[in-house]
């Protein structure tokens, strides 16, 4: 039977139907917005909305056992999601709350870890040892996969390099805390940096276009994007020295990231005095943690 995968990111839900026997490919793949600042119920609806049109666009069943890529995670202690940047997930039974909206079998992991784990296995990180998953969008997640097990952590939260603090940065974030790494460098920070520095309000493409183009703050920003970029990931580099870092989300399709440039501007805070780990695109698309996340569901024997 095929699997269905859902990512419930910040921004969209993205849905896929997945063939077992090729686990990279998918049948049907959707995506619905997210809508969170609408409240809890109406993001359950959409989740379940989207459902049901897989179902009608794959021509396949509903299967008994769903895999879900979350922001944030299931508190191991407590069953409830924490740490979610759709903060309207956060203090709520998420996994009981989809089990009775869908009448299926819920398997939850991080959002960051299932895009993680889908790159590591069959997309652009395949064969490495050590690979590191990053989600530059509407938040800034992470996931690390070694030898293709993924490390969740005592607490479920290993990985979380976008609340990390970064010098000279006091913007206040979602969690409680001033100048991590996601007010800096997700979608919404840049556009935030441009919009103080311009007085207009762009989109991230549109700001990437006007740096083609020349424009002097877009190009600051970009240029922002640099440098704290290479801060922020020269410390997960410093502790765990991957073979790869994959780069999804909106951000992660900006060229600039994948420069020599870039790889100079980790080089900087660097302990070490070269740079052989690649900084790689997503060969899954830039929200692959779809197929992870139906990989969740792939002991089931629906």
């Amino acid at each position: 039977m095929s699997r269905f995968g859902i990512d419930l990111g910040g921004t969209k839900i993205e849905g896929a139907v997945v063939d077992p026997a090729r686990p990279d490919h998918a049948l049907c793949r959707l995506r619905v917005p997210t809508e969170g600042a609408r409240g809890y119920e109406h993001v359950l609806g959409q989740i379940v909305r989207l459902v049901g049109m897989l179902e009608r666009e794959s021509g396949s069943k509903r299967p008994a056992c769903i895999g879900f890529g979350t922001p944030g995670v299931i508190d191991p202690l407590t069953g409830v999601l924490k740490n979610s940047n759709t903060v309207c997930f956060n203090g709520r039974p998420l996994r009981e709350d989809l089990a009775k909206a869908l009448g299926v079998e819920p398997r939850i992991a991080n959002d960051a870890n299932c895009f993680a784990l889908a790159e590591a296995t069959f997309g652009a990180g395949r064969d490495r040892k050590v690979v590191v998953g990053l989600i530059l969008g509407t938040g800034c997640g992470g996931g690390i996969v070694v030898n293709g097990q993924v490390l969740d952590g005592l607490h479920g939260i290993a990985g979380e390099w976008g609340h990390n603090p970064i010098r000279g940065e006091r913007t206040p974030c979602y969690c409680g805390r001033f100048g991590c790494v996601e007010t800096a460098i997700s979608g919404p920070g840049l556009e935030r940096y441009y919009r103080e520095k311009s007085g207009k309000s762009l989109r991230m493409p549109e700001i990437v276009a006007r740096a083609a183009a020349g424009e002097r703050h877009a190009r600051a920003t970009l240029r922002r994007l640099q440098a704290k970029f290479g801060e922020a990931i020269a410390a997960v580099i410093n502790i765990l020295d991957p073979d790869a870092v994959v780069i999804g989300g909106g951000v992660g399709n900006i060229d600039l990231l994948y420069e020599e440039s870039t790889r100079t501007a980790v080089l900087k805070h660097l302990f070490n005095p070269y740079l052989r780990t690649e900084f790689l695109r997503p060969t899954l698309g830039d929200s692959a943690g779809v197929f992870g996340a139906a990989m969740l569901s792939a002991s089931s024997r629906s």
